[in-house]
């Protein structure tokens, strides 16, 4: 068929064509974006889950309604090349300016522009050739004192007075969150805790692993009091086939049952990968209808492309020690799975392991269900791991 009218869309964050299964939390994000315009009590949210199931397309979805209601956005990734100031400073001086821009300036808009030069030199935040100045003096006392807790609160408690000044609210969504460092996320707690009590419309959308609800606990023990966590999962049979057969329909193109049941197996229901199918299975059908075959060959090509590009950009960043790590796991299952089970098939005592798995949660590649636990971030990434490594690692001799 011709692929310049493929529907399908495998990327990174990039939003599907049909936004299957999704619809309660979509309706709960517009609930709580309408209660903080409307000055009522709410929770900011961060959506929590692996890999592939689409926390970035619902960070993005949130962001459209937010700006489709009249709010001002920003949205930020967090990663380990720069600190949560950085990230922050420089979208936030662009809604500052633009809530400064929206007829006659405001005492409260003019104030916050102070504040956020105090913060950018008290944090010593490096912007490069950012100019942060815009011809203002920094606000004394507010945002000035080094303690990246105190100074955030004082930000934040500005921007939301500067958007209420406006009647409008500022909607900051920050992606990845896990990587956010301890101090970083305790700030944003406590900063966050404070506009709500003050009832300012700022609110915060977050996505992260599933890791991250027990960062922010251990943080801050009140944080899952102030924050709604949204899990973000595989798709219900019948909206994974939505999910993949109305794209397709929308084109004159259909399914036989037997293909959706295959693909449907296969990729367990996540987002990414029914993409990456259905985009595989359109390209090799030669008409419709999408065939059984069509399937089973989609797999083969799926398979290789994530394989080299998926799987692989995560296995690069890997040390020897942590790939004979995940190997073990694999060659238990999809999991999760006990510490001491992983630690007998490398054939070592389970305590000279912990630094290892501790490297790998603080690398996102897998997290702890519960205590004793682990499992992996990246779906499928079992049977990746015996494909890449086929044989398990030669198992140490255990030392007493």
């Amino acid at each position: 068929m011709d692929e310049a009218s493929n529907p399908y869309a495998p990327g990174a964050g990039t939003k599907p064509p049909e936004l299957a299964g999704r619809d309660s939390i979509l309706k709960d994000a517009r609930v709580t974006i309408q209660r903080v315009g409307a000055g009522r009590s709410f929770k900011s949210f961060i959506f929590i889950g692996l890999r592939g199931v689409g926390k970035t397309v619902l960070l993005n979805e949130v962001q459209r309604l937010a700006e489709e209601s009249g709010c001002k956005t920003l949205h930020v990734e967090a990663h380990d090349g720069k600190t949560l100031p950085q990230l922050l400073v420089p979208p936030l001086k662009h809604v500052l300016l633009s809530l400064d821009a929206m007829a006659k300036a405001t005492d409260a808009t003019r104030r916050a522009l102070r504040v956020l030069r105090s913060f950018v030199s008290s944090v010593k935040v490096k912007l490069g050739d950012i100019d942060i100045g815009v011809g203002l003096p920094p606000e004394k006392g507010a945002a000035d004192s080094g303690d990246l807790e105190a100074d955030l609160i004082s930000l934040l408690l500005a921007v939301g007075e500067a958007a209420k000044s406006r009647d409008t609210t500022v909607v900051i969504s920050i992606d990845e969150m896990q990587y956010l460092s301890e101090i970083e996320l305790s700030a944003l707690i406590m900063a966050v805790h404070r506009v709500a009590q003050k009832s300012l419309p700022v609110l915060v959308v977050g996505a992260g692993l599933p890791q991250l609800v027990g960062q922010m606990g251990q943080s801050k023990s009140y944080a899952e009091r102030l924050f709604n966590f949204p899990k973000v999962g595989q798709l219900e049979p019948q909206d994974a086939r939505a999910a993949l057969a109305e794209p397709a329909n929308k084109e004159g193109v259909r399914y036989e049952p037997a293909a959706l049941d295959a693909i449907l197996e296969v990729t367990e229901g996540y987002p990414y990968f029914l993409q990456e199918w259905g985009y595989q299975a359109w390209n090799i059908a030669a008409c419709s209808p999408i065939s059984l075959h069509d399937a089973k060959s989609a797999t083969d090509r799926a398979t290789a492309n994530l394989d080299q590009s998926f799987f692989r950009v995560r296995f690069d960043r890997l040390t020897p020690r942590e790939k004979d790590y995940l190997r073990a796991m694999a060659e238990l299952g999809s999991g999760p799975h006990r510490s001491g089970d992983i630690a007998e098939k490398l054939g070592v005592m389970v305590e000279s392991i912990a630094p290892l798995r501790s490297n790998l949660i603080k690398k996102g590649m897998i997290f702890s269900p519960q205590h004793g636990d682990t499992a992996f971030t990246v779906p499928l990434f079992d049977q990746y791991m015996k494909r890449v490594v086929p044989k398990m690692p030669k198992p140490r001799t255990r030392r007493k």
